[in-house]
């Protein structure tokens, strides 16, 4: 068995072909999603990157493996303490082990490690490229050294090779040379001056005015990223940018699976390709960043191409990424370890049918601390902590018929909300009796101050808010510094 796992940063599937998109960003991706089975809703549990990984890779939710922030003690794993043994392979394994113990041969071509310094992904690869750079890189800095494992090691059998290229996330770095195929095209109608004029006057670390989150100065070195939201022009060139990244980063894809196809070994190989979170393209007022619980960070592209199944499906069912990672691990022969939180859906995806959770908890506490419930058509969201965005405590939308989640439905339809809250406080007390003592690491992010990226800007960034126009909300933020009132 060969697996190549295609791991793209920050690419939401509404804005693949395959996914309906109305630009030709992906057709490379598109084919394999015509080869295999598409996932509508995938979404990680947990955002943004070093926590999405965290649950993927441990097979855990971050509540139970403890990895939700970008910083303090919740960057790190729960330690497993005095019960710890000799070899913790053996006593948590992850989902490269599990791979291993199936006899595959697991690589990893990332930077992701060092990036942010999770010493723990590194456990269970076999081999392990960094390519240096931090996250920075771009498609063709990481490509030739995938092209090269495969020159050598594509007719073995059984290995894993796990490729992952930066190029959506911002800033926008698909190099000038290869131009904008979508010059010419509009990007979607849901986005309107007068929603441009509204954020505009609003506030958010990564704002209309501020999109590339720097407060003090412009961003220097990356043209395909515009310096402001100032006009519906400038949001174009943004989206621009950002589909480029993809357009980009799918050309590459493409380089991959031809190399396989002429190694004479694409069609038995299983691929499987996603991301670790989505991207705001202005929904709910962030711009190019994933800082929200919402549809739109936590929502992720799952595309599975196993050879011998069935193509051209699409699962509608709502799956945890970790499931996708259970079923692999229960499709190559093993059992999924009793301490994850992941759950296989290998039966029904064997049989062509969907089938899935009831309801998803979604959280992120990296750049604001809120956690979600996914269910139905609908997505409410919880905020403990907006950093610093003008949200309220409670929203909840329809994703089925809104999904920029334009329309906040928990004012007239409290009963729907409440009872989402419900679910969300059942979900809470059932991993807290499988939490080992731990506590909740909410509350931990919490009274460090709040989510790793905002707690270190909240002086500089009320001033910013002074020196901008934006004093009275600077003045609320100072009274109400989790940006909640009451």
């Amino acid at each position: 068995m060969r697996i190549l796992y295609v791991d793209i940063d920050t690419t939401r599937p509404d804005h693949l072909g395959c996914y309906g998109y109305h630009r030709n960003t992906s057709p490379n991706i598109d084919r394999i999603a015509g080869e295999g089975t598409r996932f509508d809703n995938c979404y990680v549990s947990d955002a943004p990157c070093l926590a999405s990984r965290g649950a993927m890779f441990t097979g855990q939710f971050g509540i139970h493996n403890g990895i939700v922030n970008h910083g303090g003690l919740r960057a790190d794993p729960f330690p497993i303490g005095a019960g710890r043994e000799f070899n913790t392979f053996q006593q948590q394994p992850g989902l490269i082990d599990c791979l291993r113990r199936a006899g595959l041969y697991p690589v990893s071509i990332s930077p992701f490690g060092e990036r942010h310094s999770a010493m723990w992904f590194y456990a269970g690869w076999r081999e392990m490229y960094n390519t240096g750079r931090c996250g920075m890189e771009s498609a063709e800095e990481v490509t030739p050294t995938a092209l090269d494992w495969i020159a050598r090691n594509a007719k073995k059998d059984d290995w894993v090779l796990h490729y992952n290229i930066w190029d959506p996330h911002a800033p926008y770095r698909a190099p000038e040379e290869f131009g904008n195929p979508f010059k010419d095209e509009p990007v979607g109608d849901w986005y309107t001056e007068e929603l441009r004029q509204q954020h505009w006057n609003s506030y958010c670390p990564h704002g209309a005015q501020e999109p590339h989150g720097k407060l003090l100065g412009p961003l220097e070195g990356y043209p395909r990223t515009p310096q402001k939201i100032d006009s519906m022009a400038e949001y174009k060139r943004w989206v621009d940018g950002y589909d480029c990244g993809i357009r980009y980063a799918d050309e590459h894809c493409g380089r991959i699976f031809n190399a396989l196809a002429d190694a004479g070994v694409l069609d038995d190989t299983v691929i499987i390709i996603t991301s670790d979170h989505g991207e705001n393209m202005g929904e709910l007022g962030v711009y190019g960043d994933h800082h929200t619980a919402d549809h739109v960070t936590s929502r992720v592209p799952m595309i599975i191409r196993w050879p011998g199944m069935q193509g051209g499906r699409v699962d509608s069912a709502l799956h945890y990424q970790c499931d996708v990672g259970a079923t692999m691990v229960e499709m190559v022969g093993q059992p999924v370890p009793a301490h994850w939180d992941g759950q296989s859906f290998a039966d029904a995806f064997g049989k062509g049918e969907s089938r899935g959770r009831d309801y998803l908890v979604l959280s992120q506490l990296t750049w604001a601390c809120q956690r979600a419930v996914r269910w139905g058509d609908h997505i409410f969201v919880r905020s403990y902590h907006t950093g610093f965005k003008e949200l309220p405590e409670k929203m909840l939308f329809n994703v089925a018929e809104d999904p920029h989640e334009l329309n906040d439905l928990a004012p007239t339809q409290p009963d729907l909300a409440n009872q989402a809250q419900a679910m969300l406080e059942d979900w809470t007390t059932q991993m807290m009796k499988t939490s080992a003592q731990r506590g909740d690491p909410l509350w931990t992010v919490m009274a460090e101050g709040g989510p790793y990226h905002t707690r270190e800007i909240y002086d500089t960034f009320l001033e910013h808010l002074r020196q901008t126009g934006r004093s009275h909300h600077a003045e609320f933020l100072a009274k109400h510094p989790t940006g909640i009132a009451g």
